[in-house]
């Protein structure tokens, strides 16, 4: 585990969840289903791996040459090192030996030669190991992705409800690929040169001195013991930070996600203290992360100082006593030193090793999964044509996903060739299962189905499929153009049979209409076309299939009257002489079928046409019609456009609302409607969606993000004010800090000048300068832990400081803020997370290292330039061509991951969109089509990382080869001034090391060091919230408030368009009052503004111009809070917080409801009833946005919500549209229960409710045409509320 956390706990996190995402119910998990509990997983991740070889069985011979050549280079470059240490050696006893003679340059410029030569190695063999492994690794990751997204996409559709979801392919396509590749690219060859490094060292350095050896061993053992301690250490508490940060975001993500409800019930002031509350845990678990890892670093410090020591007594000892020489002593401590510095490096390579095993094993196990039923399976009967007949025959079925739910028991059907079938029933009755089965999405557990008399499963399935058609109830498009969406039905369609289909689906007019016409593209899952357009393309991309057996199933429910008028009839063109089966929705579809079949609970209970069916008025199928007519009184109903207008993900959730509403309008004609209630809730997709409630601007993203001006450092090291004292306390630690590795260097060289003393000062000395290095390591201890404990308090001190601050600030901005997509919850939350823990890392982190790099240097400049400043000047120079190097490879590794990360992104859409609509893939063959696009979006990437392989190689080869030839320069330049008696050569040496562990000090600092641009970024977007003043501020005392208030509202000439979407004006000076203690609904057509209303009153919104006033006040010029406190919002979509229901009813007062308050408003709701009846009462936690109770319940609960404040003024917005008959009953009576004696402004949808109400007002163009009680309004001639009725009367019967 501790491998994992360490280099990279964020990616172990999302492995961990990914897997684990499958057993959170995926239906209702909200998207935040598995951030609960991120420690439990990770436990049971590990076990699972692959063994490492088997990563590259997707090698070919290319490959294999490339591992070897890379393989050679590893060892050469590995073996560097250790030579390099006898090189080292040769050097010192050439200066050692020569102090007192001419011979020292000769001597000296020989050994530097060999420096040369060992570079120039060294930089072929660092060329080939990078550039060979680096391109590998890309070359076989690709292929495995490719390979995955292959044998997904052939798998049966049962696997994809059971097993996996599209965010779970996506994630493992893109993430698990890139473990896998790490695992198998670079690493490798960087692990290699590791461990060949590890054994040239030591074979090198038992050959030059064995005992020596052995005594610098024996420090090993503990070293390792301290490393493994600390990683687990901070493992485990870097995952309990992230734990107590994961909760306050899921905090952000409800307050943010709901953002109406919390303004609605002045909900700010609990949704901060409950924020607050989790940062202080996190503030606490950070600190201890940063004092842990502080004092672990301390302890490796002191054992690797005390091993020096120790070194350095005995090498003493060995000169007296075994004749070894200095360099022979300096060669053992370098090579020993090398050697184990190495094989710490290489637990980043395991850790990559151990992640990539572990992700292939889940990718490896798909990719060997054989599916139930193959669509690539060529073996199977292929008839020249079928006639059509098909026949369900005692079919026993559940679905895979739900094992205990029985949906067919013994069912059976038989449709002739060349006639229209209709099935009608309750939703949940299995109708749409009958389209899954003939499809072959699915097989029967026991019995068969037939086609043509002969079993499905005898066909090849590629070619039943071809002559299958279905037009499903969301039809699913893939991003890219028009054409291409509609060419999915046939390999190698014509432009001019392209043409004809979309003649015949009624789609040529809309889309000649468009501005590139058919090459316009349609965006993700459509968004761009609206839902009778998107059905049409469906339609057409069916009949171009020209298939002998057309499924619709519900095709034309998401649609309004007119766009349902066009689709029908392009059905009805083209279900002519097919076999057609249809899952009914929509009456006028289904009386002109040749049979209908009525199922009820997984049996067929009768059949026969419409007229037959109707002549028993007690069967199933007149019931299924007077079920609907309880609530008929044709309920108008009026739509909403900004629900057809809904954004990608809402849409799916909309459609089924809509078709709702829809279908309830439908239904007066004398039959009633055999539809909604009791027919189809549309099967299987997630109703606990929280759909805004009005999604205004999902589509537009605004194009002009005003660039954020740039934060002067100032003004964030202002916001740590508080904490100064402790940063300069943290400051003081950090010069020490940096100091250490100068003297360090400093007291290396008086080591090597003592090796060369007469022996009695060399006992004397040796025993000195070990002692020295002991302090030295003891001043590490206390330095380290100091100075990242002081930093990590004032740092975490500043991120809990921010994050609270703009949670504050964007909890009160104004509702039309949020409408921005840049302000969804997921942005925010991720800029509350993200950019706060960047901002620390400018603060407290970056001024740690330039404090500690700063003294380094200096240390290090007055130490070189004491001793000898002729040679220090020469390094000087030398030494930024090393920096240069290894800044430009990070400059090109920068470059280059982002670029390949946006051109992957390109290729991961496809693999999205196909495993999103996998029902459709399936259906109409299409998986050689998705995988040709994919492969084309990958050459491009795949030819960039080849190209950064080659590059990165020359850039690691040349540093190698520069670092050499430095060390061969200043040496030869220090012999040369050894010879002319300028310095001697214990100076040499100091100068050298001096500066070289300055500049390793401030490598090793600096490769921890921020980003300090993304800081600025991340401070600036910080800034922007927090300066930023909400329009509309509910924490703002200020304005008045009634002692008692009694109801009258008058909206004067309002004028007002969403901010938005500023081109659309919803009203132009419209008036209305609303009297106290009455009943008003406001009804119109989709997109006239019903909702708005509400929005303005509950002041989301203020108008552009005109007044709204509360019993005669302006209601700008009142208490925000307290005006939001009169009243009480009932929406369509009620939306709940992850509690209990009794914290969900208390909500309503600021969550300071007393128990006797909470059971009277649930009475009133109705819903105590069905509360008590719950396994623990009140006490039961909802859910996710109330997943867990059902739609009327939840309606329920909400509107015990709003009785609680016993508000003055009741806002009803479509209520209860999102009902079934039932649930709808209950809840009205609710409904009408609380309106007693309260203002009341309802959004109409349903005629009930609007018939009672004591005046009607229909909005039309954003002003009110007509207002009166329902029975006048219904005999004015040509009204425009008689026509509404009228039209919807019409619709259904059309």
């Amino acid at each position: 585990m501790a491998v994992e956390n360490g280099r990279n706990g964020d990616k172990s996190m999302d492995e961990a969840s990914t897997s684990k995402s499958l057993e959170v119910e995926e239906k209702s998990s909200g998207g935040r289903g598995d951030q609960q509990e991120p420690v439990k997983s990770k436990g049971d991740e590990e076990t699972k791996t692959v063994p490492f070889l088997k990563l590259f069985s997707f090698a070919d011979s290319t490959d294999i040459l490339l591992m070897i050549l890379g393989t050679i280079g590893a060892v050469g470059n590995g073996a560097s090192f250790p030579i390099m240490s006898i090189l080292f050696g040769d050097l010192v006893n050439s200066f050692g030996q020569n102090q007192n003679n001419k011979d020292v340059v000769d001597s000296v410029t020989k050994v530097a030669l060999n420096f040369v030569y060992l570079g120039i190695g060294s930089a072929v063999a660092a060329f080939l190991q990078v550039a060979c492994w680096m391109v590998t690794g890309e070359r076989q990751a690709a292929r495995i992705r490719g390979t995955y997204l292959k044998t997904i996409l052939k798998q049966d559709v049962a696997f994809f409800d059971k097993e996996t979801n599209t965010g779970e392919v996506v994630g493992r396509m893109s993430g698990d690929t890139v473990l896998i590749q790490d695992a198998m690219g670079e690493k490798v060859g960087k692990f290699i040169q590791l461990v060949s490094t590890f054994i040239g060292g030591f074979i090198i350095a038992f050959v030059k001195g064995w005992l020596l050896t052995l005594v610098m061993l024996s420090s090993i053992p503990l070293l390792v013991i301290a490393g493994a301690g600390l990683a687990i250490i901070i493992a485990r508490m870097a995952s309990r930070g992230q734990t107590a940060y994961a909760k306050a975001a899921t905090v952000v993500e409800q307050a943010i996600g709901s953002i109406r409800t919390v303004a609605s019930f002045t909900g700010e002031k609990q949704a901060i203290s409950n924020y607050k509350k989790f940062l202080a845990t996190a503030y606490s678990s950070g600190v201890q992360e940063g004092f842990t890892a502080g004092l672990g670093l301390g302890i490796v410090m002191l054992l690797i100082f005390c091993s020096y020591a120790l070194a350095i007594w005995f090498g003493g000892k060995m000169i007296l006593e075994k004749g070894y020489n200095g360099g022979d002593v300096i060669n053992v401590i370098v090579a020993v030193l090398t050697g184990s510095m190495s094989l710490g490096q290489a637990s980043p390579c395991m850790s990559a090793f151990a992640a990539g095993q572990a992700a292939a094993y889940k990718m490896f196990e798909t990719i060997n999964r054989k599916p139930e039923i193959d669509s690539s399976d060529t073996s199977g009967k292929i008839l020249d044509d079928i006639s059509g007949d098909v026949e369900l025959r005692d079919v026993y079925f559940t679905y895979p996903a739900r094992p205990d739910e029985q949906i067919f028991a013994g069912f059976s059907l038989f449709i002739p060739s060349g006639t229209t079938t209709a099935l009608v029933g309750q939703s949940g009755s299995g109708k749409s299962t009958v389209i899954s089965l003939i499809e072959r999405f699915y097989d029967p557990q026991a019995g068969e189905v037939l086609i043509d008399g002969t079993n499905l499963k005898e066909f090849q399935l590629k070619w039943i499929r071809e002559k299958i058609g279905l037009v499903s109830q969301e039809p699913v498009l893939f991003a890219s153009s028009i054409k291409d969406n509609i060419a999915y039905g046939k390999d190698g369609a014509t432009t001019e049979e392209i043409r004809a289909a979309t003649e015949l689906a009624n789609a040529a007019k809309f889309i000649d209409k468009l501005p590139q016409g058919i090459d316009t593209m349609v965006g993700e899952h459509g968004t761009q076309l609206s839902g009778g357009q998107k059905q049409r393309i469906a339609i057409a991309r069916a009949i171009l299939k020209d298939p002998r057996i057309l499924l619709l199933d519900e095709a034309t429910s998401a649609l309004d009257a007119e766009s349902e008028r066009i689709v029908q009839e392009a059905l009805d063109r083209i279900m002519v002489n097919r076999t057609t089966v249809i899952v009914a929705h929509r009456l006028s579809t289904v009386i002109n079928a040749d049979m209908i079949a009525v199922i009820y609970r997984g049996k067929m209970v009768e059949k026969g046409s419409h007229s037959e069916l109707l002549k028993d008025p007690e069967g199933a199928y007149s019931q299924l019609i007077r079920l609907q007519e309880v609530n008929k009184e044709s309920k108008q109903e009026t739509e909403d456009p900004k629900k057809s207008a809904l954004s990608a993900e809402s849409l799916r959730q909309s459609s089924q609302r809509i078709s709702l509403k829809r279908s309830i309008s439908r239904g007066s004609s004398g039959v009633g409607h055999s539809s909604r209630n009791s027919l189809s809730v549309s099967f299987g997709l997630p109703t606990g969606f929280n759909v805004p409630d009005n999604p205004t601007s999902e589509l537009e993203v605004s194009p002009q993000k005003q660039q954020t001006p740039d934060v002067p450092i100032s003004r964030l090291a202002y916001l740590n004010k508080p904490e100064v004292p402790v940063l300069i306390a943290g400051s003081i630690a950090a010069i020490l800090n940096g100091v250490i590795f100068p003297i360090y260097g400093l007291l290396l060289s008086s080591v090597i000048k003592t090796f060369f003393e007469p022996p009695d000062e060399l006992r004397k000395d040796s025993k000195f300068w070990a002692l020295m290095f002991m302090t030295l390591g003891l001043a590490s201890f206390v330095v380290y832990p100091t100075q990242t404990y002081l930093f990590s308090v004032a740092g975490c001190k500043l991120i809990q400081r921010i994050r609270s601050m703009c949670f504050e600030k964007v909890v009160h901005m104004e509702v039309g803020w949020f409408d921005e997509p840049e302000h969804s919850s997921g942005a925010i939350g991720a800029r509350l997370s993200a950019d706060a823990a960047t901002v620390r890392a400018l603060v407290g982190d970056s001024l740690s290292q330039l404090v500690q790099n700063i003294a380094s240097a200096v240390a290090g400049l007055v130490i070189a330039f004491t001793a000898s400043w002729q040679l220090a000047l020469v390094i000087l120079v030398l030494l930024p061509l090393i920096g240069l190097n290894g800044f430009v490879q990070i400059k090109f590794m920068k470059g280059f991951s982002a670029d390949a990360k946006k051109m992957y992104e390109e290729a991961s859409q496809v693999a999205n969109d196909a495993v999103g609509s996998i029902r459709t893939v399936a259906s109409f063959c299409a998986e050689e089509k998705v995988m040709q696009l994919y492969r084309r979006k990958c050459e491009g990437p795949m030819r960039t990382g080849i190209r950064q392989g080659m590059i990165s190689g020359t850039g690691f080869g040349v540093s190698f080869f520069l670092l050499f030839s430095v060390y061969a320069t200043t040496f030869y330049v220090g012999a040369q001034l050894v010879r002319h008696g300028k310095t001697n050569f214990a100076d040499v040496f100091r100068v050298f090391f001096a500066l070289t562990m300055a500049a390793i000090g401030i490598s090793q600092s600096s490769s921890f060091a921020p980003d300090s641009s993304k800081a600025k970024g991340a401070a600036a977007s910080i800034f922007a919230i927090i300066d930023r003043k909400s329009k509309i501020d509910p924490s703002d005392e200020s304005g008045t408030t009634l002692d008692n208030v009694k109801g009258e509202i008058e909206l004067r000439h309002i004028s007002f368009k969403y901010p938005s979407r500023p081109d659309i004006e919803i009203f132009r000076d419209l008036s209305l009052a609303i009297h106290s203690g009455k009943t008003v609904a406001v009804v119109g057509e989709s997109g006239s503004g019903k909702s708005t209303v509400i929005s303005l009153l509950q002041r989301f919104y203020d108008p552009d111009s005109g007044h709204i006033t509360l019993d005669g006040i302006d209601i700008q010029s009142l208490q925000l809070k307290w005006l939001r406190q009169q009243m009480g919002l009932v929406s369509q979509e009620p939306v709940l917080f992850n509690e209990t229901i009794r914290a969900n009813i208390a909500y309503g007062k600021e969550g300071n409801a007393t128990e006797a308050e909470i059971l009277a408003a649930s009475e009133l709701a109705n819903a105590h009833k069905f509360i008590s009846g719950l396994q623990q009462g009140y006490d039961t936690v909802v859910g996710e946005r109330g997943t867990q109770l059902s739609g009327g319940q939840k309606q329920r609960v909400a509107i015990a919500r709003a009785m609680v404040k016993s508000p003055k003024i009741l806002l009803l917005d479509e209520a209860t549209s999102a009902l079934d008959a039932e649930s709808e009953r209950v809840v009205q009576d609710a409904l009408d229960r609380v309106m007693v004696s309260r203002t009341t402004v309802v959004v109409a949808h349903r005629l009930s409710t609007i018939k009672n109400a004591d005046v009607i007002a229909v909005v039309k163009n954003g002003v009110i045409v007509e207002k009166g009680k329902h029975e006048t309004l219904i005999h004015i001639k040509d009204g425009f509320y008689a026509s509404l009725v009228a039209l919807h009367m019409s619709a259904s019967t059309s």
